[in-house]
């Protein structure tokens, strides 16, 4: 059973940000010829998720919200406390609340490839979910079956 592998990246903006991941994957789906498996979706960053969800304007904006009420970035938190961290780079962001977002989520998905083609859901789409942009992210993505 073939396995093949590709590193996807992107710029992301400023704050939560979500990105839709299926096309890309598909894409790559396309390069190889693997017709039926399935693709693993694979975040490299403590402080992103993936998710399967619908790719909408306003349900984007919703769950912008819901993370922002879930993890503040304005509560207290004692990973913020950079002073008292050994061996922290310069540039260290005060992002506790998106680590915690991030573990609440998830870092990967499965899905099943059917003739070539990603077995989605009419209105599902893969997507990144960046909770402490902007950065340079990576995405893995890995393709197995026949």
């Amino acid at each position: 059973m073939p396995i093949v592998h590709t590193l996807w990246e992107l710029e992301t903006g400023e704050g939560i940000t979500l990105h839709n991941l299926t096309q890309p994957l598909q894409d790559f789906i396309a390069t190889t010829q693997i017709q039926n498996g399935h693709a693993i979706v694979f975040s490299r960053h403590t402080t992103t998720a993936l998710a399967i969800n619908e790719d909408e304007e306003r349900l984007l904006e919703d769950i912008k919200v819901f993370l922002n009420k879930l993890a503040p970035s304005t509560d207290r938190y004692l990973h913020n406390d950079l002073h008292l961290r050994p061996n922290i780079p310069p540039d260290e962001p005060m992002n506790a609340h998106s680590h915690l977002m991030a573990m609440v989520l998830s870092t990967s998905e499965m899905i099943p490839i059917v003739d070539g083609k990603l077995a989605l859901g009419t209105y599902q789409s893969v997507l990144l979910l960046d909770l402490d942009g902007p950065r340079q992210r990576t995405v893995f993505f890995q393709v197995s079956g026949e």
